[in-house]
């Protein structure tokens, strides 16, 4: 399908790198901090986030309830530090809060509904998410609010689960064109690659045949997540949800971790989260800033018996 393009300008290019980058840079940290997490699923996300929460997307910071803002439901909820870290960026809450990440009380290691503003949904299983997006696109329409969109993350790995492909099928015969899906086409599972688990292409045929439109970009290129997504509004009304395949690389940034699936679930000690920050700076043009919570880091291993 052809994309509509819209240009940006030299300033929300550089927003949205900028967006990008700090994604990233919070993410290594809060999962440093909070001793574990999902690194190699948060930095696939980094650009598509940037993009939605910076440009696509109709949100009031101030205001995380407003009936008219657009929801984004994230299905694979280990992504949860990018999120986290969007939505600091964003302004909806002080960064400082993203440290406590996987603390009793703090941001929760997969969403939660009331762990913080701007959280939708709550997830956890893989799967259910795209059922609650479902939900609330119907629950928009009937409270007659045209203006809103759903968003919904889900993983490629994720699309494994039936109940993905019953939400899918309930969107379309709902004629839900306010939804759009956006797949993480990372390639990469827990413990394997996507097509050694359980192959799931031809993907984009399958969410065709499910009734929706389907647009494929590149989810790291700024430029192309921001004109795919503006093609995905102006098609909106024919009737049709939307998929988006976004082809993106596990662990994208810091070269350890890209395409390999043991950086799926690792949380880096402070030595190596300094030496990825600081290789994430390098690479994407800003001053080198190392870990900035070693010494408290360290005290919370002791404390946890941790060498």
């Amino acid at each position: 399908m052809e994309h509509h393009m819209k240009t940006l300008t030299e300033q929300e290019r550089k927003t949205l790198h900028d967006a990008a980058y700090e994604i990233r840079r919070l993410s290594v940290e809060m999962i440093t901090y909070g001793m574990w997490g999902h690194i190699g699923g948060a930095f696939s996300l980094a650009e598509i986030l940037a993009v939605l929460y910076f440009h696509a997307m109709t949100v009031d910071p101030e205001n995380p309830a407003a009936e008219h803002r657009d929801r984004l439901i994230l299905s694979k909820a280990h992504g949860s530090p990018a999120l986290y870290a969007a939505l600091a960026a964003r302004g909806y809450y002080p960064t400082e809060k993203v440290y406590t990440y996987c603390e009793l009380g703090g941001l929760e290691g997969h969403t939660h509904i009331e762990s913080a503003p701007g959280i939708e949904a709550s997830g956890g299983p893989l799967g259910m998410g795209l059922s609650v997006a479902v939900g609330i696109a119907l629950g928009l329409r009937r409270k007659e609010n045209p203006r809103s969109r759903v968003f919904c993350i889900v993983g490629d790995g994720e699309c494994n689960e039936g109940n993905i492909w019953e939400a899918a099928m309930s969107a379309a015969h709902y004629h839900l064109d306010n939804i759009v899906t956006i797949v993480d086409y990372n390639k990469v599972m827990a413990k394997s690659f996507v097509w050694e688990s359980m192959s799931i292409e031809p993907i984009a045929d399958k969410w065709r045949a499910f009734g929706w439109n389907v647009l494929e970009c590149d989810g790291h290129d700024i430029e192309d997540v921001a004109a795919t997504l503006y093609t995905a509004r102006w098609i909106s009304p024919n009737g049709k949800p939307t998929a988006i395949i976004a082809h993106t690389v596990k662990g994208k940034g810091v070269e350890r971790a890209e395409f390999n699936y043991k950086w799926h679930t690792h949380a880096p000690d402070p030595k190596t989260a300094d030496e990825m920050l600081r290789e994430l700076a390098s690479r994407y043009g800003y001053e080198p800033i190392g870990y900035t919570k070693t010494a408290e880091s360290l005290e919370k291993e002791s404390f946890y018996g941790g060498e």
